[in-house]
């Protein structure tokens, strides 16, 4: 497969790398798995010491590492930035807490039984990734299964190839073990190729949900363990005594944010009806704001998709929504010409389960809302979904937030605040929208062998 580094902004290349070969690939196996035997045999503190080598070179360089995100993908610097400074938090989080996320648990029977559980390394792990966050999305992988002992290989998104090398450079300048971490420039046959290898014993996936199910397919197939982290039509509820300023300013990031390419981006705003007018002026007024322009521009406030490809995707979709009934209350669908691959942010209404794309997830700027009378009918459409990543509610009554959250289908929820990532707590949805957690202490122990001492 080609991978390129295309500038979404203006359609240039700026560079293509080759594809990995079969001889390339096993010798990364080799090493690989020569790291994973090494690790046994060396403490955790060693290689959290490496891994805050690592963290620093980030942080020491985030306009380096920043711009690749911003020329691939066409995240606007200013986000870049943002994320090279959340993948270094990430590495601290596991520098600071992996050894102790791996300690021993007892546990004791009834019968007076004593026995402990120990979480040990199992081998490589390959990681299948998107291009929507180019380096957080490896690290919550990479990071916690570095300290475990588990070696990860890399497979990224084709059109961020820089993204990709950049961080493989940046683990060889912190000194990191040859065979530690790997990127691969492979083709679908050889990614399941690796699959099938003894020496590989889990996949980590994030991405769509067909993406998922092919891979989950072949680990399921190879008995491989696997974790998947794939789409969302997540909710944004905003109940009538919320206090409107922070559910406005919080719906439109959870929904702008990286131009609307986030998984647990706020795609449906369910309103109840006595603040739903106001609401929708509101957000109204914060779209118009938005400026499209260069990413790399300091004052752009909207950056393009991040392909030709992704810009013709989400088209052919609005135009679906509204062939099936659903209609643009605000913002101009007409596709926008050029090289680069810009979007009109728009806001839809009346997108009703019989419409054909009622349950698709619209990976963009693209924004639906709806109306409710009472929290009956609120969830009843929060939970009409095959997905179930993430959502929030905003509520003046904090109490009564988290309990109607509660009843939200999700694997996480926010309160009146938009959704985000902390290294501290699990990440990870339900239903289609996949299963596994990443980060916290619960992403550690993904990939470990839990295994039970009687004693």
């Amino acid at each position: 497969m080609s991978y390129k580094a295309i500038n979404p902004y203006n359609g240039e290349l700026i560079r293509e790398f080759a594809e990995t070969s079969n001889e390339e690939l096993e010798a990364a196996l080799k090493k690989a798995d020569a790291f994973y035997r090494q690790a046994k045999t060396e403490p955790i503190s060693k290689r959290a010491e490496l891994l805050a080598k690592l963290a620093n070179e980030f942080t020491n360089n985030i306009d380096k590492y920043a711009r690749f995100m911003t020329t691939n993908m066409g995240k606007r610097i200013s986000e870049a930035r943002g994320e090279v400074e959340k993948n270094a938090a990430f590495a601290n989080y596991y520098v600071n807490n992996g050894e102790k996320n791996l300690k021993n648990q007892t546990y004791k029977s009834v019968a007076g039984k004593k026995a402990h559980t120990e979480f040990n390394s199992i081998g490589t792990i390959l990681a299948v990734e998107p291009w929507n966050f180019p380096y957080t999305q490896i690290m919550r992988v990479f990071a916690p299964n570095f300290i475990l002992g588990n070696p990860v290989l890399l497979k990224h998104a084709s059109i961020v190839p820089e993204c990709a090398q950049a961080f493989e450079d940046a683990c060889k300048t912190a000194g990191l073990p040859e065979g530690a971490f790997k990127n691969l420039f492979i083709n679908y046959d050889q990614v399941n190729k690796v699959i099938a290898d003894d020496r590989v014993q889990g996949v980590a996936l994030t991405g769509s949900e067909k993406a998922g199910a092919i891979i989950a397919a072949e680990a399921g197939k190879n008995l491989k363990k696997s974790t998947m982290e794939l789409g969302g039509t997540d909710v944004c509820i905003v109940l009538n005594d919320a206090d409107l300023e922070t559910a406005v300013k919080g719906a439109v990031s959870a929904r702008l944010n990286n131009s609307g390419q986030v998984c647990t981006a706020a795609k449906r705003y369910i309103v109840q009806s006595r603040i739903y007018n106001k609401f929708l002026a509101g957000i109204i007024e914060e779209f118009k704001k938005k400026k499209l322009g260069d990413p790399l521009d300091e004052t752009t406030t909207l950056a393009p998709l991040s392909s030709k490809t992704a810009q013709k995707n989400l088209q052919e979709q609005v135009s679906k929504v509204i062939a099936g009934g659903s209609k643009v209350i605000w913002g101009d669908p007409t596709p926008v010409e050029g090289p680069g691959a810009f979007f009109n942010p728009l806001i839809i209404t009346g997108m009703s389960s019989a419409n054909p794309m009622y349950d698709t997830e619209l990976f963009g700027p693209v924004a639906q809302i709806y109306k409710a009378e009472t929290e009956e009918e609120i969830l009843k459409i929060a939970n009409h979904s095959q997905y179930g990543l993430g959502g929030a509610v905003y509520s003046s009554d904090p109490k009564h937030a988290q309990k109607l959250a509660t009843k939200v289908e999700t694997g996480q929820v926010a309160l009146n605040q938009p959704l985000s990532s902390n290294p501290e707590f699990p990440f990870g949805g339900v239903k289609r929208s996949g299963y596994g957690r990443e980060l916290s202490d619960l992403g550690i122990r993904e990939f470990a062998n839990i295994k039970t001492v009687l004693e």
